[in-house]
């Protein structure tokens, strides 16, 4: 194991930064999101969750899939892809944390599955996934509900961040390679230090108010019986529709697809949708699901049933909690999984 001192992290970002993007949480207007590094940013590796999951950075809010040139009846076709696979573009994706980090494995099973999202594992190729632990969680994180260790997470180099120190843990080849290129800055170390913030991050996660959750009802044998569950329509009555939540989970992988006219042709764009919106999905006929209810109720049987049914028991919830802070009407996971799950017979 290696260590670098707390002081010496911006020649840590400079030196990654010197042949390779480095995306990282930084505050700007007193929010924490991933961003580009720059010499005089505000770096926060100490921020539990940023605003906005990391999935941004290989999943983008929006992206440009295609441009189309015409001159007279000719139509070109001008293939973005390239820009993503540059030597050039290969980036760090820096302070991870365990829950979103377990929310990558989610979207690569709709990403890479075929046929493969060509921009996705374009990004994902490039990238070189740098985890941070966590120490001090919240009380809206649920993220050992879901078998996630806070305290050990995977990547290609796993890190951990106390007082004095960053402790670095090359776990693949990407993060050998990585751990090659800024070596020289670090110090051999760790191991103790490393062990005394995990136990003490245990005990804090087990005493978590939703430490406890019961998931056992929620199988695809009793798909018929969570769909039917009258508990949906008081669950739903106050959602807005808004959207919020799906913006800030790193899971959520819904897209819609659009056509632009610049002055330089037509632009082919993507960018992220919400199944609670009222025209999501929306065909020629209308739309299949026509209340909030049914909107709402899609959304949280997907994460806990749809999904994990179709993916060996994986669910596309991690547990981070940003739902839980971000509905402005309290509205979340947590509520649908005590309402239903607490039905099970265990």
């Amino acid at each position: 194991m290696l260590k670098i001192a707390k002081e010496r992290l911006n020649e840590l970002y400079a030196k990654i930064n010197e042949s390779m993007g480095l995306f990282i949480p930084v505050k700007k207007a007193g929010e924490v999101n991933y961003a580009v590094w720059g010499e005089g940013k505000e770096v926060s590796l100490e921020t539990l969750k940023t605003v906005k999951s990391p999935k941004n950075a290989f999943f983008p809010q929006t992206e440009t899939m295609m441009k189309f040139k015409t001159e007279g009846k000719n139509i070109e076709v001008v293939d973005v892809r390239k820009d993503y696979v540059e030597e050039g573009k290969l980036f760090v994706l820096f302070g991870v944390k365990a829950c979103d980090y377990k929310a990558i494995e989610v979207l690569d099973k709709v990403f890479l599955a075929e046929p493969v999202d060509t921009y996705y594992k374009a990004r994902k190729d490039a990238m070189t996934v740098v985890t941070l632990a966590c120490s001090r969680p919240e009380e809206s994180c649920f993220c050992g509900v879901f078998g996630i260790d806070a305290t050990a997470p995977e990547g290609d180099v796993t890190t951990w961040l106390d007082e004095a120190y960053l402790y670095w843990q090359a776990n693949t080849e990407k993060g050998e390679k990585l751990t090659a290129l800024v070596k020289d800055l670090f110090e051999e170390g760790g191991e103790k230090e490393v062990a005394a913030q995990k136990e003490a991050t245990k005990a804090i996660l087990a005493k978590l108010p939703y430490a406890a959750l019961n998931l056992n009802r929620f199988k695809p044998e009793n798909l018929n019986d969570l769909f039917d569950d009258p508990a949906w329509e008081s669950l739903s009555e106050a959602c807005l529709g808004c959207g919020t939540c799906t913006f800030v989970c790193p899971t959520c992988q819904c897209f819609d697809i659009r056509d632009f006219k610049t002055h330089e042709g037509i632009m082919r764009y993507r960018c992220w949708d919400s199944c609670m919106y009222s025209d999501f999905t929306l065909m020629a006929h209308g739309n299949s699901r026509t209340t909030q209810m049914q909107r709402f109720r899609q959304r949280f049987m997907h994460k806990l049933v749809y999904y994990p049914s179709q993916n060996n028991g994986l669910y596309s919830c991690v547990g981070c909690g940003r739902c839980v802070n971000k509905c402005p009407q309290r509205l979340n996971i947590v509520k649908v999984i005590k309402t239903l799950g607490g039905k099970a017979n265990d």
